[in-house]
């Protein structure tokens, strides 16, 4: 079983929307006491609709060497352009005036040129255009200037193609579970936890395993040999029960509490252990497999028979996640061998850094490791079990996979850090051969990239922006990456005029003085240089992602706090992902580490570059893994951040979620679980502190913010806490908590005294 990342939706939430005028002003005492909105909002409020051309949907021709696209303008101002790849070229689709008046004239209406109201349109490799207006079908060839009716266009069109294999690539080489055997005369099927098949012709039985019991069962799906001669299945003994209590205090629909519980995992508790067993049809008997390469699984994945139904594969990941190995098992013996052994003295990143793709034909196995230092695929000898060569090399990463093709020979993928002098963190797109020869970088702005290919995979869509640049939207080719046409540029002159200003993107040195950490600062829209400045971080340390943004966001980040006066940051640094390898490693066994030496030294930086941010009055706030790095925070460097918001933090790693905590804090768990521990290392509490946490959350084990609140009480440290009636994870991002945020650090940061509370709706409960 694979588990992927943590969701990250609670980091989305925590970007705090506002209902302020634009204030800039240090020591006004909050943002939400004024009644006017601001002119300008998050994603989703009025921003939306003043950034014109950021999107751009292409539509593409039969042949594939043409598209149009239609251009929404201030005002309700529509274009529709042509763009011809084989001549380079991008011009009006149609004339605009032409075709206004002539609808004019057919409909009676009036009709301008700039405000066509055409709908499910398609053009025709004539360039004839049909499409909907006025509530009928029109027809109108572009050649002859004619306009006619006719029915309504197909509604079917020339999408572009995503990708293909992304991220899951690891499926395409399993084989599929299934009851009936590939010949169609036996049936695999489940009694009393034990595998039996049926004859298709006839009433024949034939039980094949006896050990199974309602602890240790069959029952994860069969995978039949190709020959049907052989049958491969799971017997699974049982993970233990742990099951988490939440109290519902105030439930909606009734007045006594009401108590719940669900199973729930932590780490070092017994989990399920799944074991593959070999039976033989013909013989009617099981072929032991030795388990000495596969004894103490976290997980056993992706059963695979060879072709040839000489042997059997699967993915193994040890325990603790320091090993992850392709075992082969031979169909005759039952003997087992490891093929790909992929081992860390730390921590292999299974759940974000895993493509394995069998390549029959040539036997070859398309491999993703970190085994040099860096995240890159390799060719290995499916037979041996050697590395034929590096795919990719160098010092970046490949992000994921998103196309192999093995009659060409290559893959296409994406990619970090790529092209030199650009923020490491930008996603590129490139291609290379299976011998690693032929690299081809096909993004090329300094910017983080999405692209959309034509059809038929010649040309592509690229459109990439920074969090300080509008998106850029190009035409290439597939085959070099090289430009055939520039589109289109975002405008954002009206969001410019209301005030809005980007983040700026800031690089100092990591502890190691050789390293770049990267960051944004986002200030108020209005800065006094003669004034000081209280910083605030907003921080996610989670080693699964990295989390500063990187594309462009219409909506100014983090309003409500930069319109009371505040400079708000947020940095990745040492221990979260998507770096070299050593980069990541810093979180092992250490997750109250968060970076924090890097994020300092980053901070220091800025206010060597801007005096008016005042180092004196830091401060900082998370959820979740954000919520136990907040705390570390004032635990661990308390002599530099002076307050921190706390909400739902997993603060001991013991009281978490198994997959997460046991893939950076390893197996068994030990005394550095201790040492990482919020609860444990309570009593270092320097600062000022808001807890806050939901009731009824389910992601992370509320009791686990209630044991620092006791330890906090046991040390005699003074401390806020907010605990959400009803409300689940993420309680402390509903606008109670974000409102009772800002007020703390206006009193905590700028000495100022909150004013009277509006009312307003509380976080969406649970129990409801």
């Amino acid at each position: 079983m694979f588990f992927g990342p943590e969701a990250m939706s609670l980091l989305r939430r925590v970007v705090l929307s506002s209902t302020a005028v634009v204030l800039g002003l240090v020591g006004v005492s909050r943002a939400d006491e004024f009644d006017e909105p601001s002119s300008l909002m998050l994603q989703g409020g009025p921003a939306r609709g003043r950034v014109f051309k950021d999107r751009l949907e292409p539509h593409w021709f039969d042949k594939g060497d043409r598209l149009w696209y239609r251009n929404d303008l201030a005002g309700g101002v529509r274009e529709f352009l042509v763009v011809d790849a084989i001549k380079r070229e991008r011009k009006p689709a149609f004339d605009h005036a032409r075709l206004a008046e002539k609808l004019a004239k057919a409909t009676e209406m009036p009709t301008t040129a700039d405000h066509l109201p055409l709908d499910a349109i398609s053009f025709e490799d004539d360039g004839t255009l049909r499409f909907k207006a006025r509530g009928k079908g029109w027809r109108y060839d572009t050649s002859k200037d004619k306009l006619e009716s006719a029915d309504p266009p197909p509604s079917g069109e020339s999408p572009s193609v995503g990708p293909q294999n992304r991220r899951n690539g690891r499926r395409p080489w399993i084989t599929a579970p299934g009851a009936r055997s590939p010949d169609g005369k036996w049936t695999a099927f489940l009694k009393d936890h034990n595998l039996h098949v049926r004859a298709t012709e006839g009433a024949e039985v034939v039980v094949l395993s006896t050990e199974g019991t309602e602890a240790d069962a069959y029952g994860s799906g069969v995978f039949w040999s190709p020959d049907s001669k052989k049958v491969v299945a799971l017997q699974t003994a049982k993970a233990e029960s742990h099951k988490v209590y939440l109290i519902g205090s105030s439930p909606v629909m009734q007045v006594q509490p009401r108590l719940t519980s669900h199973e729930y995992l932590k780490p070092g508790d017994r989990i399920a252990v799944a074991k593959p067993h070999l039976f033989d049809l013909e013989s009617r008997k099981e072929i032991p497999i030795k388990e000495d390469l596969f004894a103490n699984p976290w997980s056993l994945d992706g059963i695979r028979w060879s072709p040839d139904s000489s042997r059997f594969t699967f993915l193994f990941n040890q325990r603790g996640h320091q090993v992850l190995r392709i075992v082969s098992v031979n169909a005759e013996t039952g003997e087992a061998k490891s093929l790909i052994d992929e081992k860390s003295d730390t921590f292999v990143d299974y759940s974000n850094k895993t493509f394995v793709m069998f390549l029959d034909k040539t036997n070859e196995i398309l491999w993703m490791s970190e085994r040099d230092g860096w995240n890159h695929l390799y060719l290995i000898d499916a037979n041996s079990g050697n590395v034929k060569n590096p795919i990719t090399r160098g010092e970046w990463v490949v992000r994921d996979v998103e196309r192999v093709d093995e009659e060409t020979r290559q893959v296409w993928f994406r990619a970090m850090g790529i092209r030199p002098g650009q923020d490491p963190y930008h996603i590129h797109h490139a291609r290379v051969n299976f011998d690693g020869s032929g690299l081809v970088v096909q993004t090329e702005g300094d910017g983080t990239h999405e692209i959309r290919y034509s059809p038929d995979r010649r040309y592509f869509l690229d459109t990439y922006s920074r969090v300080d640049l509008a998106p850029v939207h190009e035409l290439r080719k597939e085959a070099d990456g090289s430009l055939v046409c520039p589109l289109e540029k975002a405008d954002i002159s009206e969001i410019e005029k209301a005030g809005w200003k980007p983040p700026e993107r800031f690089v100092a040195r990591a502890r190691d003085g050789r390293t770049d950490i990267h960051g944004i600062i986002q200030r108020p829209s209005t800065i006094d240089r003669s004034k000081k400045y209280p910083i605030i971080e907003q921080i996610y340390a989670g080693p699964h992602g990295a989390f500063v943004p990187k594309s462009f966001q219409a909506g100014p980040l983090f309003r409500s706090l930069t319109d009371l006066g505040f400079v708000v940051v947020q940095i990745d640094g040492m221990g979260t992902n998507w770096r070299s390898k050593a980069f990541h490693d810093v979180c092992w066994k250490n997750l109250a580490d968060a970076g924090f030496p890097d994020r300092i030294l980053w901070m220091k930086a800025t206010a060597e570059k801007y005096p008016y941010l005042d180092l004196s009055r830091v401060g900082i706030y998370g959820g979740s893994a954000g919520g136990q790095n907040a705390l570390a925070a004032l635990l661990w460097h308390g002599d530099f951040y002076k307050a921190a918001v706390a909400d739902c933090g997993c603060h001991d790693n013991r009281m978490d979620k198994i997959w997460w905590n046991e893939a950076w804090m390893g197996w068994p768990v030990g005394p550095h679980y201790e040492e990482s521990s919020n609860v444990v290392n309570a009593h270092k509490l320097k600062g000022k502190l808001l807890l806050t946490v939901g009731e009824m959350d389910h992601n992370v084990d509320p009791a686990s913010t209630m044991q620092v609140v006791n330890a906090l009480i046991k040390a005699d440290k003074d401390f806020e806490l907010i605990v959400f009636p009803g409300s689940d994870h993420g309680a402390g991002s509903g606008p109670y908590g974000q409102r009772r945020l800002r007020d703390f650090f206006v009193r905590h940061l700028q000495g100022a005294e909150p004013g009277a509370k509006p009312s307003s709706p509380e976080a969406k409960r649970s129990d409801e």
